[in-house]
């Protein structure tokens, strides 16, 4: 695992347990390893790479979504480990979803590009999707839909998740990938 401090960094996981430094996304070519983050309202992105046996988890925030870093995992992925990104298959799991997830215009100003229908709405005080926009950014990296799943549940509105904003505590959920022996 990583200090996750909402950034784009991305970290590779050797062939030892622990945590390998701060950054918000972890990948792994090593047997037996698993790479994992912690949630709470932000988005647990786990990614595979059946070929090449390659594995990424990735925490992404508003913060870490503004600055594209499931598509940086992706491509990290290609120069890496020389993964193919139409063979990825991406798993997006629950978060605070747009039903909840309010955001004033300094943040939402940042989502202007990935959601061009929304430009007048993104000045304003708005309601933000995380997960269209990590979709989004993951089937560009060229991930194709049919290879991305996603979880439809939002942690605010559900007591079965821990999500920051709901109970202000530190609870997390932990979210974790590996390639069997």
């Amino acid at each position: 695992m990583a200090k996750q401090v909402h950034s784009d960094r991305i970290l590779r996981a050797g062939e030892s347990a622990g945590y390998i430094g701060e950054g918000d996304a972890l990948v792994s070519n090593n047997a037996g390893i698993y790479v994992g983050v912690r949630t709470a309202d932000c988005q647990p992105i786990l990614i595979v790479d059946p070929d090449r046996r390659v594995v990424a988890a990735i925490h992404a925030g508003w913060r870490g979504t503004a600055a594209r870093i499931a598509a940086k995992a992706v491509g990290r992925l290609r120069r890496d480990f020389g993964s193919d990104s139409t063979r990825l298959v991406v798993a997006i799991g629950p978060c605070i979803r747009a039903c909840c997830f309010e955001v004033g215009p300094e943040v939402a100003i940042q989502f202007k590009e990935l959601f061009p229908e929304r430009d007048g709405e993104l000045g304003k005080k708005t309601h933000l999707d995380l997960t269209e926009a990590n979709r989004r950014q993951i089937a560009a990296a060229g991930v194709p839909d049919r290879n991305i799943h996603i979880v439809p549940l939002c942690t605010f509105c559900s007591n079965e998740f821990h999500s920051y904003r709901r109970d202000k505590d530190k609870g997390r959920m932990v979210s974790a990938i590996g390639i069997i022996g």
